[in-house]
Parts: structure tokens; C-alpha cells; sequence
């Protein structure tokens, strides 16, 4: 009997957003922060209708709002340091950056006196995690209004101090100055000797974007000197007094059930301890090579049934529907009897592939035991969801487990769940000492999740003025993100459609919004053809949006299009959308060799609009990088798998987006200072592939409707 709870096989794509939250804080004291941060002043923050401080440990559902005092968002010390505490983290999207804008504009504060601690359950505030591109429209609002709020605190203290009205005093670079009186204090010198809670106004007076001065504008990387000189220590990298290395048996097949072991030889082997927990059986060494001999030397057999392969998936999809409540459907409106006589009516089905998250980092933890006390150092985009896993599988209070996640190297949405973390406590406990486990590549291709592939059916009718009359949309197991048209349509069905499938699957950058949008724009470009209508005009034609219209009219505008054709096999494609509160319309250029089948992506240009722009040259990156990693799925990315194994998990059978693959990129950053901040680092991956894909249906009149478009080249005869 397993005395731990098992790893779950697979997690629901797109259901972290939804999920129930339990949120617990360690019993941290104003006094353990003193100790930690050193003298200086504590703002504690939250909204009025805030629930209680959880110091208790107890729950925090998604439908409250910030707890009342939820541990200190904000720390000033005397030599005028600020530190920063969010359970946001960073994985290559450049958040601590923009955060510490935020601070920096509201506090009025030198960006380089602040410091961010981030994804740390010990001492930030509980977070569900940093997904859906949620931390720039939630995160950054909370820490300026954090910030705000601490500033007119700062107001308060100099004006008693002065003995002068307060609505004088101005706050800059740090300092609080009278300009009637000339004087003048840094906020460390108001700060000596006080400690203060104060709460966050319903309606606290933000700068207004329009008047922003460090948020708004180009930022360097804040911390981007140790990425360079190699300073930072990824979690890979962490290490500690005495430390073993960890390796897992794995099992033969996906879904297998261990029918013996025999781990004689590697108990043999000096230093190395052995694990067998039910079903997992793993080893710690004193270095990483003789643990993956040890693990290697244990002998195991698995007993599994026949499963699905990636030639038969969008079969298997179609035909296991599950019975599971529809949440992101919408109704059908009206009825198809509205369709006129003159409209031309088309349907087709699109299909999109597994594909892996590909981390440049694969999952890794250090795990240390202290009595019945857990930490643990992991790459994770939910640390709080980690440290609940953790205490779950080892049956120990939350307030236990400490989870830190130093800046990990991307994890594109795969990297929610905590085996690493579980793998490494399982084998420290055991071994009685620290002990660090690293996947190796083919174990990130293999064991991780997938991003779920999904079967598409679409139907639709456009009238004799190129209007859509009718839209029926159903995706079968990719997820609903993305689900529902931009598009004016006056009778429409929208539905995802749940099913059994046989991959672990789970979120990826865009979740289903990727799948969803190359199944509506392209079908877009199938119909604008068959009415004989240009596909951009189409699309402004049903049209209501004007913030979608704004940016394909952007896109199109730099890219020329309409477009004139130079050579053979050059084509053109338009496609945009709406995601998390993005606006993005991209344009593709391709050039097709129809002798060799070859497709080379020439040009890509991007309008992208998110609101107010925080920093201009972090969203530009994350454009650019979008449209890179989304080259990859729309031309040859795929797991190829059979019988519960996977085909190619290794870089030199599973082909990213390599140096000769990347176009000329360009991007329209559309800054709406009127509209709050919106998340970045999804949307512009979304419009990538139906634009390639109707560019290549202009260069050459062949449809392609199946995500990746040409993993062994295009096929014209």
C-alpha cells in the first residue's frame, strides 16, 4: 500500500483558472520580517472588503477578494531599500521587471533601490500562480495601488513631522521634499523607529498612464547582469551541505502497472540509497552519474494495456466523448431557419497535434528535510499549488512545507504541477539528507504534459452581401480558451466538447485559444474565398470590435497588404483574434519551392494591443518570441506516439524552430493609455499559424487543416 499520494497520470487543460483555491500562510510575525528584512517600516495593505488575515490557515476561495492583511507587500528599510513580496514568479516573461516599474512609479523610488521577492510561500503572499497573463492586469494594479498607498503614508508622517499641509509635499527619487520650506527627508529617515498596517483605498489615486515617467518607458532586464555573467542560480543549479543526486525508475508505458522489481544490484552500490514507495522506486547517489547507474541497474517489469497511437488520436478523440458540464459554451442563438436562400453554406474539421512545452530548463527540485519540516527549491509556476501537493502527498500540515522557486528558465505553461518536488522530498526522506533531482530531456518529453490535441468541426453560412449568417463551432478535447468568435455573427453554437484522452495533458502558452483561433481564421480565409471577397475586408465586413479592427488594420498597414505577387510560390495570409484582453492581427509572407515541397515563413508582422503598455521593449519581446514559438507548432512540431510510448522524445527528432527558420519579424505595439494594462505573454501566439496557413493556401491553392501544416514539407502532387 502506498502510503503517499500518487502523482495524478494527467491534469485538466485550462482548469487552474477555476479551480478551487485553499490558501494557508505560514505563521509569519511582523517580527520574523524585521529579523529577515532588518529595521524600517512594514506596510501592510488590502482592500477594505477584504477577509481575514489567514495567519490561521484557513481557506481562501477564487470569489474573495485579497484577504484583509495578507503579510507585507511592501517593506522600506533605513538606508531607503525597498522590498517587494509577491507570489507572482518569473519564467523568462520579464515580470519582475515590469513589477518593479510599477513600485517604482508610485512609490517614486530609483528602480534601483528595489528589490522583488517573488514565488517564496514563506514569506509573499499567497498566490493561485502565474497564468492566463494574469499578473500584469492583477499583480501590477495591487502593487501600485501597495505602492500609492504606502506613498501618501510617507505624505502623512513628513506633513505632522513639518507641521504643513500635506496636498505641498511632493515625493521623488525617494524623498519627501517641502518645496515651500526646502525641506527635505528620505523615506528611510521618516521611516526610523515606526512600523505602520495601513489599508488600501477603495478608489486610491493611481498615476494615470499618461503620466507615467519609469512605467511606460524602456526598461533593461533589472537583474539581467547575473543572467549574463552567470551569477543567477537556476534551480537546477541549487545546492546544499551534503546533498545526494536523485533518479526515478520509470515505468515501460504510459499507465503501467509495475508487476515486479529487483534492486539487488544498486543497494550493492556504495552510497546509494534505494526507495520503493508502491509503485515508485527511485535512488540517491552521491553524484548524478552513479544514481543514473544505480537506477539503471534496478531490473522491472510493467504490465499495461494496449493505447491509442498519434496516427488514430483524432479518431479516438471523436469517438470518447466524457459527460462533463460545458462551462465556456455559448447557447445557440436564433435558429438556422434565419440562413437566406442565396447564402453559400461551408463546413470543414481541423485538427491539431500533441506537442511538449520544451522548457529550456527541464524540471528539477531540491528537496531538505528538518524534522517533520519540508523545503523545497523548484522551477514551478504555482509554488503555493506545489507546497498543497507536497503536504498532500506526505500528509503533513501546509504550514510545513516552505516551497521557493528561484527565476526559473521557462516553463510555457507546463510547469504547474509538482512530481519533481514530490520525487526529490520522497528520496530525501529516505536518504536523510538533501537530495536534488534534474529530468533529463527525454524524461521532460515524455513525462511532463503535452498541450492537448483536439479534433475541430466548423459550419457556417455567409450571405449574398458577405455577411455570416450562421456559425456552428465544436472542439473536441483542445480546451475552450478562445472559444467564441470576435466576429458579428446573428445565429451561432459554440462548444467544447470534453473527452477521454490518451497523453497527459495540460495548459501551454495560449492553452486552446492557439487551436481555436487557427480553426476559426482559417476557416475565415476558406469562406472570404468562396464569396470571392479579399480576407481582410471579409473580416472587417463582420466586424464590430473596433479594438480587433484597430489592430488588423495596423498589421495590414505595415505589411502592405494587399500585397502584389513578385515570384511563383509566394503567397500571403491574414488572421487575428482576442485573447485574455489581447488584440492581435498578424501577417505572414511564404515562399513555397512546389518542386521540392519546401515552405520557408518570409515575413510575419504583428500589431498587438494590450491596453496601456508597461514596458515597451519587454512586450515587443514577448511578440517576437510568441511568433517564434508558434512557428514550430504551426509547421512541424507533434509527439509522435504509439502503444503508450513516446516516438521522439529527443531535440534531434523533435524539431523546434531553429535559427534558419525565423523570418524577418516585425511588430506594431498599439499603446491604449485610455484602457488598463492587459497580460502579454499568450495572445500573440495565436494568430501565427492560420496566417501562415492561408498564406500558403495564396501561394498555392492547397487548404492545409491540420496543426503542424508541414512536418515533412508540403505535398502538391
Amino acid at each position: 500500500m502506498n502510503e503517499h499520494a500518487s502523482v495524478p497520470l494527467s491534469i485538466e487543460p485550462e482548469r487552474y483558472e477555476f479551480r478551487e483555491a485553499r490558501a494557508y500562510v505560514f505563521e509569519l510575525t511582523r517580527r520574523d520580517l524585521f529579523k529577515f528584512l532588518g529595521a524600517g517600516a512594514l506596510v501592510l495593505c488590502a482592500t477594505p472588503k477584504a477577509t481575514a488575515l489567514q495567519e490561521s490557515g484557513r481557506e481562501q476561495h477564487r470569489n474573495e477578494s485579497l484577504p484583509k492583511e495578507i503579510g507585507a507587500w511592501l517593506h522600506i528599510g533605513e538606508d531607503g531599500k525597498v522590498t517587494v513580496f509577491t507570489g507572482k514568479v518569473e519564467v523568462g516573461q520579464n515580470i519582475r521587471t515590469s513589477l518593479t516599474q510599477a513600485v517604482a512609479e508610485e512609490l517614486h523610488v530609483p528602480v534601483a533601490q528595489i528589490e522583488m521577492i517573488m514565488g517564496d510561500t514563506l514569506l509573499t503572499p499567497f498566490d493561485m500562480g502565474t497564468f492566463g497573463s494574469r499578473t500584469t492586469p492583477t499583480m501590477n494594479l495591487q502593487l501600485r495601488k501597495v505602492s500609492a498607498t504606502a506613498c501618501d503614508l510617507l505624505k502623512d508622517i513628513a506633513a505632522k513631522i513639518w507641521n504643513v499641509e500635506v496636498n505641498r509635499l511632493v515625493a521623488a527619487n525617494g524623498k519627501i521634499t517641502d518645496p515651500a520650506s526646502k525641506s527635505s527627508a528620505t523615506y528611510g529617515e521618516l521611516l526610523k523607529g515606526r512600523e505602520f498596517a495601513q489599508l488600501i483605498p477603495d478608489q486610491d489615486p493611481l498615476l494615470p498612464p499618461t503620466d507615467w515617467k519609469i512605467a511606460g518607458k524602456p526598461l533593461a532586464k533589472v537583474d539581467g547582469r547575473d543572467f549574463v555573467t552567470g551569477a543567477h542560480k537556476f534551480p537546477s543549479d541549487q545546492k546544499r551541505p551534503g546533498m545526494l543526486y536523485g533518479k526515478v525508475v520509470r515505468a515501460s508505458k504510459f499507465q503501467a502497472k509495475l508487476t515486479s522489481a529487483d534492486s539487488s544490484v544498486a543497494e550493492k552500490m556504495p552510497g546509494v540509497v534505494v526507495v520503493r514507495d508502491g509503485e515508485f522506486i527511485g535512488v540517491a547517489a552521491p553524484s548524478e552519474e552513479l544514481a543514473t547507474r544505480a537506477a539503471a541497474a534496478i531490473k522491472t517489469e510493467w504490465d499495461a494495456e494496449p493505447q491509442p497511437s498519434s496516427k488514430t488520436v483524432f479518431d479516438y478523440l471523436r469517438k470518447n466523448p466524457e459527460a462533463r458540464e460545458n462551462k465556456t459554451a455559448l447557447p445557440p442563438q436564433n435558429s438556422p431557419a434565419k440562413i437566406g436562400g442565396g447564402s453559400q453554406q461551408h463546413s470543414a474539421t481541423y485538427t491539431v497535434a500533441y506537442i511538449a512545452h520544451t522548457p529550456l530548463e527541464p524540471r528539477a527540485a531540491l528537496a531538505e528535510w528538518d524534522a517533520d519540516k519540508l523545503t523545497v527549491w523548484t522551477g514551478t509556476q504555482r509554488p503555493f499549488g506545489v507546497r498543497e501537493e507536497l503536504a498532500s502527498a506526505f500528509h503533513i500540515p501546509q504550514e510545513n512545507v516552505h516551497v521557493l522557486m528561484p527565476d526559473t528558465g521557462s516553463g510555457y505553461g507546463g510547469k504547474h504541477t509538482g512530481e519533481t518536488a514530490i520525487e526529490a522530498a520522497r528520496l530525501a526522506r529516505a536518504a536523510k539528507k538533501p537530495v536534488k533531482v534534474i529530468w533529463t530531456r527525454k524524461e521532460e518529453f515524455t513525462w511532463a504534459y503535452f498541450r492537448p490535441a483536439g479534433v475541430i468541426d466548423i459550419r457556417a453560412a455567409v450571405g449574398s452581401d458577405g455577411k455570416l449568417e450562421f456559425w456552428e463551432f465544436t472542439n473536441f478535447n483542445s480546451g475552450g480558451s478562445g472559444l467564441n468568435s470576435p466576429y458579428a455573427i446573428e445565429v451561432r453554437t459554440e462548444k467544447f466538447q470534453p473527452t477521454k484522452y490518451p497523453l497527459r495533458q495540460g495548459s501551454y502558452r495560449g492553452l486552446a485559444a492557439t487551436a481555436n483561433h487557427f480553426a476559426r481564421e482559417s476557416f475565415m480565409d476558406e469562406l472570404a474565398h468562396q464569396a470571392k471577397i479579399d480576407p481582410l475586408e471579409f473580416r472587417l465586413k463582420n466586424l464590430k470590435d473596433d479594438r480587433l479592427r484597430a489592430v488588423f488594420e495596423a498589421a495590414a498597414k505595415k505589411f502592405g497588404w494587399p500585397a502584389a505577387k513578385k515570384s511563383s510560390g509566394q503567397g500571403f495570409g491574414i488572421a487575428g483574434g482576442v485573447e485574455k484582453g489581447g488584440y492581435v492581427a498578424t501577417c505572414a509572407e511564404v515562399a513555397v519551392d512546389k518542386s521540392t515541397g519546401s515552405v520557408r515563413v518570409v515575413r510575419v508582422v504583428t500589431a498587438f494591443e494590450c491596453g496601456a503598455i508597461v514596458n515597451p521593449d519587454g512586450l515587443r519581446n514577448q511578440v517576437e518570441g510568441s511568433n517564434i514559438m508558434g512557428l514550430g507548432g504551426a509547421l512541424f512540431e507533434t509527439i509522435e506516439f504509439e502503444d503508450g510510448r513516446i516516438l521522439n522524445a529527443a531535440f534531434s527528432k523533435y524539431r523546434v524552430p531553429r535559427f534558419k527558420d525565423v523570418p524577418a519579424i516585425e511588430t506594431v505595439l498599439v499603446d491604449r493609455k485610455d484602457i488598463p494594462s492587459a497580460g502579454a505573454g499568450e495572445t500573440p501566439i495565436v494568430g501565427v499559424a492560420p496566417a501562415i496557413g492561408n498564406a500558403i493556401f495564396d501561394a498555392t491553392s492547397v487548404r492545409l487543416r491540420s496543426l503542424p501544416m508541414v512536418p515533412d514539407g508540403l505535398k502538391l502532387s
